[in-house]
């Protein structure tokens, strides 16, 4: 009888110590595929993967191009954070920073179209209401009428120079032997119109001394944007001319702004 009980299994009782089962250990190539297969979540960035950058970004890019005409093609370009766009805005104001080294491997058109039709708004509806105020001003019964063709002059010039401006200076660097990036000089073109913004609400003031020095400090600043982050672009060769006169262009626009909507 006893020899009965002491033969059943104990592994079940409380108290007793289960049996060391020797696991298999895995062999050198599985355990070197295994971190291969790891990935940190949550992504970083928000999942935003440039389409530049050396995480796929850049295939991912060249692997989505169906052409210039393709809208499908600029669809990488769209897919970036709110948080780095309006690091890039921030950028765009202080001239001094270094915003050439922030778009590297990552530039996008969401900023640049968000900016554009911003802007097309602010001069259509706060340069009527700035000759609103002239107006009454100098005259105070006189009739004032709303005059919808800033809408169309502002979406020409807005985005016309903001697309026009960048390609041709693209063309103008691949002829001089430069490996210029186009998407690139279309974001950097269309960050410099923000301070545009801000500055076309102090537009609105009903005086022209404030409103040229508004628009000779807001012409200042996106000029010197724009010739530090091209000279950037261009270091190492001989196309200074080509800068200086994206400087002027840019003061041009401005002026254009000032005489056009706010005289």
């Amino acid at each position: 009888m006893e020899e009965g009980y002491t033969s059943l299994p104990t592994s079940h009782l409380l108290g007793s110590v289960p049996a060391v089962i020797a696991e298999e250990k895995p062999s050198a190539g599985t355990s070197q595929s295994l971190p291969a297969n790891l990935q940190v979540f949550p992504p970083g960035n928000g999942g935003y993967i440039p389409p530049e950058s050396p995480l796929g970004g850049e295939e991912q890019a060249a692997n989505n191009w169906k052409g210039f005409c393709s809208l499908s093609s600029y669809t990488p370009y769209f897919n970036v954070d709110t948080e780095v766009v309006v690091d890039r805005i921030i950028s765009s104001v202080y001239p001094m920073d270094d915003f050439s080294r922030k778009i590297d491997g990552s530039p996008d058109l969401y900023g640049p179209v968000w900016i554009s039709a911003t802007l097309v708004f602010m001069l259509a509806a706060l340069g009527n209401y700035g000759t609103y105020l002239i107006q009454k001003r100098s005259e105070q019964n006189g009739d004032w009428e709303f005059d919808v063709s800033y809408v169309d002059w502002a979406a020409c010039v807005v985005f016309g120079y903001a697309v026009a401006v960048p390609a041709a200076f693209y063309f103008l660097l691949q002829y001089f032997g430069l490996n210029a990036n186009l998407v690139r000089l279309w974001c950097m073109w269309g960050y410099s119109l923000f301070v545009f913004v801000p500055a076309s609400l102090l537009l609105v003031v009903p005086s022209e001394i404030f409103r040229w020095i508004i628009i000779i400090l807001a012409g200042s600043a996106s000029s010197w944007f724009v010739y530090l982050n091209l000279k950037v672009s261009t270091e190492g060769s001989d196309t200074m001319p080509l800068v200086v006169s994206a400087l002027v262009l840019q003061f041009a626009l401005a002026l254009f702004i000032k005489i056009f909507f706010f005289s």
